[in-house]
């Protein structure tokens, strides 16, 4: 049976659309066709670190213009969906001050400043409902042993990503996978609740951004376990970028590989013309 025709794009952006500083080869070309073609776009990213219009502003200083309703984060994600569940949650937020202030600005309660400790001191956070984890350059003992300390007082354990590595110029550096993986052997606690990708919450919400099915929809990314995963998860066509964290080597071991594989997003326009 032959695919829908596609009507709109997801992108990933690190090792995607770009890495570093840089847009990536063929990405700034290939997106700008599928505009010209009427193709709706979205970007998505995992990383908590900088507000949607930190993006939006990195895209169109590479020559993709871009406003804020064009992004979706992780930390969106997770902010618009624990606003509408449960906005009366405490939140203890390993995480970077973008991620602390994007919660709050949903209205949401973040206690961490309540909670600086002695890193060495044990202490009962009684005062939090819910540990958020995220990607955190600044995680310290203190950090993790409040985060520790409230799942085993019962708190619930949610994170923004799951990734264990994030794409950079010469290599990856960690992620929050190996926050959650750390958490989750201490305290023999699982994450109840991962807004990024590959979780069908940040799908939910990029759908709903697009205005399309996931069938009239191509998810594009360099991760096999997140971007692929999740697009076949949701339903959509995928796209595997060999600009990233994956290779050909890697697609070749993968049971349901992707629709597409391809080595520059400028490949894109042709494969949507055959759709």
């Amino acid at each position: 049976m032959m695919p829908e025709a596609v009507k709109g794009f997801i992108f990933d952006l690190d090792g995607t659309v770009y890495l570093g500083e840089a847009a990536l080869p063929g990405a700034v070309e290939g997106i700008t066709r599928l505009r010209e073609m009427g193709q709706k776009v979205l970007f998505v990213s995992n990383k908590p670190l900088e507000p949607r219009d930190n993006y939006a502003r990195k895209l169109t200083k590479l020559g993709i213009p871009t406003s804020a309703d064009d992004v979706i984060t992780s930390a969106y994600v997770l902010g618009y969906h624990l606003a509408k569940t449960s906005p009366q949650l405490r939140l203890y937020v390993v995480g970077e001050s973008n991620l602390l202030a994007e919660l709050r600005g949903f209205g949401l309660t973040v206690v961490n400043e309540f909670l600086d400790q002695d890193p060495m001191e044990v202490i009962r956070p009684d005062g939090v409902d819910a540990v958020v984890v995220a990607f955190d350059r600044t995680l310290d003992y203190r950090k993790l042993n409040t985060a520790y300390q409230a799942l085993r007082n019962g708190a619930h354990f949610f994170a923004t990503n799951a990734d264990k590595t994030c794409p950079m110029p010469g290599g990856g550096i960690p992620d929050a996978g190996g926050t959650i993986a750390a958490l989750e052997h201490m305290s023999g606690r699982k994450v109840e609740l991962l807004a990024g990708k590959p979780s069908m919450l940040i799908v939910e919400v990029a759908l709903q951004k697009l205005g399309l099915n996931a069938a009239n929809v191509m998810m594009v990314g360099d991760r096999l376990e997140t971007d692929i995963f999740m697009g076949q998860q949701s339903g959509m066509q995928t796209a595997a970028t060999m600009t990233g964290a994956s290779t050909r080597e890697d697609v070749a071991r993968m049971t349901t590989p992707p629709t597409y594989v391809i080595d520059s997003l400028a490949e894109l326009p042709e494969i949507v013309s055959r759709t």
